[in-house]
C-alpha cells in the first residue's frame, strides 16, 4: 500500500487544505469534528479544519503575501478591494472579524464599515 503522504488523494487535496489553513492527519488521529477522506473504500487521510478565527488570520496572511507587503501599507482603493474580498469570503461573520481586519489594514472599525457600506450603496 502507498504511504498516506505519497497517496494521490493527499497530493490532490493538499493545496486546498493549505489554502484553508487546515491540517492533515492520519485517519487514526481523527477526532469527531475532523473530516476523514477515503479512497476506494479505505480511509487515507483526515483533515482538521481550523477555527473560523484562525481561518481569518490565515486569509489575511495569504493576502499580505499576494500583495507583497503588509496590508496596512496598501493604498485606500486596494484596501477597499481587500475588504470586498474578505466580505465575499465571510470574514465579517467571524466574531471580532471587523476589528481583526481593521487592525490588519491599519484603519479604524468605522473605516471598515464605511468600505462595506460603500460597496452596498454601489
Amino acid at each position: 500500500m502507498t504511504e498516506p503522504a505519497d497517496h494521490p488523494l493527499v497530493a490532490a487535496v493538499k493545496p486546498l487544505v493549505d489554502a484553508m489553513g487546515a491540517e492533515l492527519l492520519g485517519p487514526e488521529q481523527a477526532q469527531p469534528d475532523d473530516v476523514v477522506l477515503a479512497w476506494e473504500g479505505e480511509d487515507v487521510i483526515a483533515v482538521r479544519l481550523p477555527q473560523l478565527s484562525e481561518s481569518l488570520d490565515h486569509i489575511l496572511a495569504a493576502m499580505e503575501r499576494r500583495h507583497g507587503m503588509p496590508l496596512a501599507e496598501l493604498d485606500r482603493r486596494t484596501k477597499q478591494s481587500v475588504v470586498r474580498t474578505l466580505e465575499a469570503r465571510g470574514a465579517f461573520s467571524v466574531r471580532h472579524g471587523v476589528e481583526t481586519v481593521a487592525g490588519a489594514l491599519g484603519v479604524s472599525r468605522f473605516t471598515v464599515y464605511n468600505y462595506l457600506n460603500r460597496e452596498k450603496d454601489a
